[in-house]
């Protein structure tokens, strides 16, 4: 089949790759170096993962042709009448009894360029032929190890910059990587000066390996402390899925530390638009650092800038002398505060939603009615909906999407258990113990190179949910956060760029350990997969190749064992960082306060909803052509009609109209206040104490009581 099944990989794994960086990232924000960066670093990292187990199954079916300077062996193996052999004819000069020669027949093998194959040793379906693994690992593994310990480090700093010019933010992105790179340096200067005393002589190949193993043990060292944890908590966290009201307790938690997040994320923000401006005001037209200030206030969203502009003018340091260095560290600030802002409305948004899912079903699965109610009914196609009727519904979310993912958490439960025996076992090759070894020396016996590869490609895809998985949960002091549906800022997309170059090869080569097809860390001779030749070994250093790399995985027992008791969220806990604890009183503290937040944060989206269809039937019966805006300004001038005889009765009264009719755009002042009537209730939970008449329902209630006959119904439809 020649090299077809690695192209179909090929293409398969670019779209997958595609797929997903479109969703979390946003191609007509972002910049496109930064896309096309971020794409090839997730595209290559994939690649590995997905092409490494073709290199296996191909490697095993050269370990099984036979030796072609053996021809005593290649005789052995051979059958009887092997197609490779032909007949020829030759007289023999010696006379046989009668005097006569005779002709006899001698059997010749034909020559061949490919050396016979063994008897049974097929090829296998995914052969891809000689020299083109080299070339094809080269490329992959060097461009993403270019990328994530050079490009990617250098455009994480550009980007977060808060200089108005290429060179000025090149430079800035330099001087913050000095430091990052002078600690490789200074490491690196350590392993030559050790080669150096050792008498070892060192040449271009062993500087590649050098450098390659350097990566690699890096990255193993990570690698085993995000394993640590994810084997044992992704397993846990399925399992927990599958219970409803866990799941739902939990998301409340979230919902009281997000809820907090957002508003000091929010207030933040607000301090560094009152800075910027304080700073605009005191920088005119004509002033040489108008062009910078331009560049600030494009970064902020127009309805921030609006809401801004609406507060008067505050005192600021910064606004008697502005420097362009003043504007670079507010630019710098801001573009991180709005990112931060960004993140933590998106999780919010997401978070609330998927409460109203959670609550929904657990309703519906106390319930004896088996058909699913929806609080909200769903936007779906008519054609889904015929198909997943309510019934079909409650039969898929309250009962065997439990079962089904109780069963997924044991089996990856079970998995997590044998890639820990593997890690404790692999350097035992007589007798072979580690699980993935023997799965594929019974797979290898009978060339079986599909189940090999299924193996390889379900285990290392498992890894590396596990490993992936941890590091965006815990996602560094919260600095990154990769948000579906677009959301996922540029600093986040690069650093998991990053991340993935950085990891997947130690995990790869870890991967090779347990199968035991990596002769330099089981030192026992056998034939190396091209990527393995490739990467190169650390033999150079002793104590790396013979003590970290095959004992320090053996540490994943101890991380597992801490993460089983959830040592390391008591120990968070215990510090103040309240992590969710099933039997903590403070945990069920924020549990309770997350609740009250959602339902708040359900009924102010339900309000909203109820008011935009109540301004759609508005503009159905008064407003005929006209558009929102001069419908609401026509509303506001016939309730100030209403209203102005009451402002001459009573002043106290007459703030509180003002502040219905005062307000230069209807809408703005819709979005900040309730437009509905708010219960008592509600206003008690928001801390503000006391009923209050509220929107257009409110002043139609108050005009009523105070004028004689108005029209009935006037601002019902409002």
């Amino acid at each position: 089949m020649g090299v077809g099944p690695l192209v179909v990989e090929v293409l398969v794994t670019f779209v997958v790759a595609a797929v997903v960086l479109f969703h979390y990232g946003n191609w007509y924000r972002h910049h496109i170096v930064v896309t096309v960066a971020v794409l090839v670093a997730w595209y290559f990292s994939m690649l590995i993962v997905f092409i490494l187990p073709l290199d296996v199954s191909n490697t095993i079916y050269q370990n099984c042709l036979p030796d072609v300077a053996d021809p005593l062996k290649v005789q052995k193996l051979l059958p009887s009448t092997p197609s490779n052999l032909t007949n020829e004819t030759s007289l023999l000069s010696d006379p046989i009894d009668d005097g006569s020669i005779a002709n006899i027949s001698v059997t010749t093998v034909a020559p061949s360029p490919v050396p016979p194959p063994i008897p049974g040793c097929h090829k296998p379906w995914s052969f891809v032929p000689a020299g083109v693994f080299p070339v094809f690992w080269r490329v992959v593994y060097w461009t993403s190890q270019f990328l994530t310990w050079l490009i990617l480090p250098l455009m994480q700093s550009y980007t977060k910059a808060g200089d108005f010019t290429f060179s000025t933010k090149l430079r800035s992105a330099l001087i913050d990587n000095a430091i990052y790179y002078g600690s490789y340096l200074l490491i690196v200067g350590i392993l030559l000066l050790y080669i150096a005393l050792t008498n070892l002589e060192l040449d271009g190949a062993k500087l590649r390996a050098i450098a390659a193993s350097a990566s690699n043990t890096w990255g193993l060292f990570w690698l085993v402390l995000l394993l640590g944890y994810g084997l044992v908590e992704v397993p846990r966290s399925i399992w927990h899925s599958a219970s409803t009201l866990h799941t739902l307790h939990h998301a409340y938690f979230r919902a009281a530390k997000l809820s907090q997040e957002k508003a000091e994320a929010n207030e933040h923000v607000s301090d560094l638009l009152q800075s910027m401006r304080a700073l605009g005001g005191s920088i005119g037209l004509g002033h040489p650092l108008r062009a910078h200030m331009d560049v600030i206030e494009n970064k902020v969203p127009s309805e921030l800038l609006d809401r801004v502009r609406q507060h008067p003018t505050p005192d600021s340091p910064h606004a008697d002398v502005p420097s362009e260095k003043a504007l670079v560290r507010l630019h710098k600030q801001l573009i991180k505060a709005l990112q931060n802002q960004r993140r933590v409305e998106t999780q919010w948004g997401l978070l609330v939603e998927n409460i109203a899912y959670l609550e929904d079903t657990h309703r519906n699965a106390v319930s004896h009615d088996t058909s699913f109610k929806h609080s909200t009914p769903p936007r779906r196609h008519y054609l889904i909906s015929y198909v997943y009727t309510p019934t079909v519904e409650w039969l898929w979310r309250c009962r065997i999407r439990g079962y089904l993912l109780r069963s997924v958490a044991v089996c990856c439960a079970l998995v997590s258990v044998a890639v820990v025996w593997s890690e404790l076992t692999f350097f035992s090759t007589s007798p072979t113990i580690s699980l993935f070894a023997v799965f594929v020396n019974l797979a290898k016996a009978s060339y079986d190179y599909f189940t090999i590869e299924v193996i390889s490609s379900l285990t290392m895809a498992y890894i590396a949910l596990c490993a992936y998985s941890t590091l965006f949960k815990i996602r560094v002091l919260n600095l990154y956060y990769l948000a579906p549906h677009h959301q996922t800022d540029e600093y986040s997309l690069i650093f998991s760029g990053m991340m993935l170059c950085r990891l997947t090869p130690p995990m790869c080569l870890n991967f090779l350990s347990l199968i035991h097809m990596d002769s330099h860390v089981i030192k026992v001779h056998t034939d190396e997969t091209h990527y393995t030749q490739i990467m190169g070994h650390m033999d150079v250093i002793k104590i790396i190749s013979d003590g970290f790399n095959i004992y320090f995985p053996m540490m994943i027992v101890a991380l597992c064992l801490a993460t089983y008791y959830s040592l390391g969220s008591r120990l968070l806990s215990a510090l103040g960082f309240q992590q969710f604890m099933s039997d903590d009183d403070l945990t069920s503290d924020l549990i309770e306060e997350g609740k009250t937040l959602v339902n708040r944060e359900t009924r102010r989206r339900q309000r909203q909803e109820d008011n935009a269809a109540r301004r759609r039937e508005f503009a159905e019966r008064f407003g005929g052509g006209e558009s929102s805006a001069s419908m609401y300004r026509s509303a506001r001038q016939r309730a100030e009609e209403l209203v102005r005889p009451m402002k001459r009765e009573d002043s106290s009264e007459s703030a509180h109209l003002e502040l219905l009719g005062g307000s230069d755009n209807i809408a703005d002042y819709s979005s900040h206040t309730t437009t509905s009537s708010l219960t008592l209730e509600d206003e008690m939970e928001a801390g503000r104490g006391g009923a209050r008449i509220s929107g257009f329902s409110g002043l139609a209630q108050y005009s009523r009581a105070r004028t004689h006959k108005p029209d009935k119904g006037l601002f019902d439809d409002v």
